[in-house]
């Protein structure tokens, strides 16, 4: 296909970065840094630290590394935290020492960080002190044999780091005691301070990630990103913003975790690269914490989950923020829904702009532009130095406005799954075509909508039902705050929809909601079924666990 987006590019925005311009991504980041030395880099519980200072410290940390922890190239260190001012300081010490970071969820079972820790063969972990349990409850034959351990208020000056620490802990109902084999991240930062370091040669061609995903859909798989990857998907992104960023003075709230690959590259690279300032939310699911901070910060971007920017618009108090230094929303993730996105614009002043991508694609593909007047169901268009195809099951390309499989390529699609050539070769061709296993389309201005994962589709009597479509509908019901559309078995057609639904006013009944679907969808796509739940099983970053929900209502509701 001809690159019929590029017409529509906003003005400055070229057709091509070049990939070539750092070395690495601890080239771009140390350039930031220098850059912007003087300049605020990071925030967390009204501390702060500038880059001059996070340079230094991921210095001295990355000198321990190497000296004490015997880390060279290529070796795999786990991350294991929330969104706190140690993260990106133990992150750029681990690069700076030629390690693949390996990024877990703290939250995460014993289960979980096994295989995950296991597959890529960590022996040095920097975790969180909450997710000692965890680690403990390791298999011994995955235990790290080294662990750093992190708290909330390290990286902050000694006053304030000693009153965080105490309230997070009394939170927690404790302090877990620190392993034998352990070491507190402060002290490790301490006695990087005398010790030597040797930058070692890093190349784009390195690993610097084992990004693992596809957790929601069966074993995780790692995938496997360069520093040229994440490079040029950062200069992907900083093209793009060009004309909306004004450099070393953006003020950018992060309550995505920064170990999911969104926030790590949108909000703390692409941050660094252009020397913002990056508000860490360390728990976004206390949404009266995060809206008293978004009260203080005169932020002027965002990036979050349509969850996310729901539960916002629900709470009390977020229509009184003061809006007037937000200059643009970024939503990924997930399918935003309209009314999600109406509601937004609304109250802040500002067009939810929906973009895609993937973990294997480092993961920015698609970003709307920042001057659209208002919301359009549109997923944007391809970045620079991107291609972009929709293509049948046969792999052939399919003309503008038919549906199919969304494919991608690029420099900042991966090189393949760790350890695993099966499911390499399975969605990645050999031309390097990345096959997404998202449904999309183009419009003739070369704009991209998202349909549904390709595995969500619900088929009914040999019709295609797009579960994002029922949704979209089914939430614009003033009664409705969540819904989730889900395939279950069907004698006579198959599939039919079932739809699970949490309500906002607890006298909405099954006939109330399949009497809207009547109204505003075919008879093919009407629900069969309408069930009530208190909660919808969501991801740590906001995503609707639609495995989770089959598991539940496919074998039948809950009594």
């Amino acid at each position: 296909m001809d690159k019929i987006w590029l017409a529509n590019y906003p003005p400055g925005v070229p057709e091509n970065i070049d990939p070539q311009r750092y070395r690495s991504l601890v080239d771009l980041l140390d350039s930031g840094c220098r850059e912007f030395a003087d300049r605020p880099a990071l925030a967390s519980f009204g501390a702060r630290l500038d880059y001059a200072r996070l340079d230094r410290l991921a210095r001295d940390f990355a000198a321990y590394l190497q000296n004490r922890c015997a880390i060279s190239p290529g070796d795999r260190i786990g991350m294991m935290m929330p969104n706190m001012l140690a993260y990106p300081v133990a992150l750029l010490g681990a690069l700076r020492a030629g390690a693949i970071v390996v990024n877990c969820n703290p939250l995460y079972t014993a289960s979980e960080l096994a295989h995950q820790l296991g597959d890529a063969g960590v022996k040095t972990l920097i975790a969180f002190e909450q997710a000692l349990p965890t680690v403990a409850a390791l298999p011994a034959n995955v235990t790290p044999t080294r662990i750093i351990v992190t708290r909330i208020g390290d990286c902050m000056p000694y006053w304030r780091s000693w009153l965080v620490n105490l309230i997070a802990r009394r939170r927690a109902g404790g302090r877990p005691s620190t392993p034998a084999h352990g070491v507190e991240l402060p002290a490790a930062i301490a006695e990087g301070t005398s010790l030597d370091f040797t930058a070692p040669p890093l190349t784009r061609d390195d690993l610097a990630f084992l990004q693992y995903t596809g957790g929601t859909t069966g074993r995780s798989k790692g995938a496997m990103l360069t520093h040229g990857n994440i490079v040029a998907n950062v200069l992907q992104a900083a093209a793009w913003f060009e004309g909306h960023v004004d450099r070393g003075h953006e003020v950018v709230i992060t309550a995505l975790p920064l170990y999911h690959i969104y926030a790590l590259t949108a909000n703390c690279f692409t941050t660094i690269a252009t020397g913002g300032l990056n508000c860490l939310i360390t728990d976004p699911r206390d949404l009266d914490g995060l809206v008293r901070e978004l009260g203080r910060v005169p932020f002027s971007t965002m990036t979050g989950v349509n969850t996310l920017f729901a539960a916002l618009l629900d709470h009390p108090r977020f229509a009184r923020i003061d809006f007037s230094a937000l200059k643009f929303t970024s939503a990924g993730g997930m399918a935003v829904q309209r009314t999600v996105a109406e509601r937004w614009h609304a109250v802040t002043g500002c067009v939810l702009a929906e973009g895609y991508g993937l973990t294997e694609a480092s993961p920015v593909v698609t970003v709307n532009r920042f001057d659209i007047a208002a919301f359009s169901g549109s997923i944007g268009l391809p970045v620079p130095s991107t291609e972009v195809r929709i293509v049948d099951d046969a792999r052939q390309e399919v003309a503008v406005g038919e549906a199919g499989e969304l494919q991608v390529r690029g420099p900042q699609v991966m090189r393949g799954y760790w350890n695993d050539p099966v499911e390499t070769a399975r969605v990645l061709e050999p031309d390097g075509w990345l096959n997404t296993g998202d449904i999309a389309r183009f419009d003739g201005r070369g704009y991209l909508y998202l349909i549904d994962r390709k595995k969500d589709v619900i088929v009914v009597s040999g019709f295609n039902v797009y579960p994002a479509e029922i949704e979209d509908v089914v939430a614009a019901h003033p009664d409705v705050r969540e819904v989730a559309a889900i395939g279950v078995p069907d004698t006579r057609s198959g599939e039919s929809v079932c739809l699970v639904v949490v309500r906002a006013d607890p006298a909405l009944t099954a006939t109330a909601v399949l009497d809207w679907c009547r109204k505003h969808l075919t008879a093919y796509k009407i629900p069969r079924s309408v069930q009530f739940a208190e909660t919808l099983p969501k991801s740590t970053v906001g995503k609707i666990l639609k495995r989770t929900l089959r598991e539940r209502y496919v074998t039948g509701p809950p009594a």
